[in-house]
């Protein structure tokens, strides 16, 4: 076993780790700091995979500007304070679609693994060169993108109604 192997083996068990503290946590300040390590070891990943520019945008965006929005928002709302009751028997669909999310993943991820990737472009510029990442973003991968900026604008405003209806009912 090489020893990038062996990194990569090591950071994608912390990612698992964390991303399971952070969502099983009780305590939002430490689910808080599990996302901030998940975030960390994921940009050590995108290193290890000769990625420089993401592993930097990984830092700096997601564990540096998120996660000091999240610390705020945990501040300002006083989230410790509030306990809501967690019925696993309301989130049976939810649970089965997730379910169902991951086993199709393991099933493209198996399907994908004997065949070579046939990428339209340079993997070595693109992951380098901010220009060229920008480039095949907006040309190849629109779609994909301008969904995946959906996805993030639904789960926002999904948080602040929420968030709404929680506060209303602490009152």
């Amino acid at each position: 076993m090489t020893l990038e192997l062996f990194l990569f083996f090591t950071l994608a068990l912390i990612a698992l780790v964390t991303a399971g503290g952070m969502v099983f946590s009780k305590s939002a300040v430490y689910a808080a700091l599990n996302l901030v390590t998940n975030f960390l070891s994921v940009a050590i990943l995108y290193l290890l995979l000769d990625a420089p520019f993401i592993a930097l945008a990984q830092v700096t965006v997601y564990a540096g500007a998120i996660m000091v929005l999240f610390l705020f928002v945990i501040m300002l709302l006083g989230v410790e304070t509030l306990r809501a009751e967690f019925d696993w028997k309301k989130i049976w669909l939810q649970a089965v679609l997730a379910l169902a999310l991951l086993v199709e993943g393991f099933v493209m991820l198996f399907q994908r693994m004997g065949q070579a990737a046939n990428l339209p472009f340079n993997t070595a510029s693109v992951l380098t060169n901010p220009s060229e990442m920008a480039k095949v973003l907006f040309t190849d991968y629109l779609l994909p993108f301008e969904l995946t900026s959906i996805l993030l604008l639904v789960a926002m405003i999904g948080a602040i109604v929420l968030t709404k209806q929680v506060k209303k009912r602490s009152l």
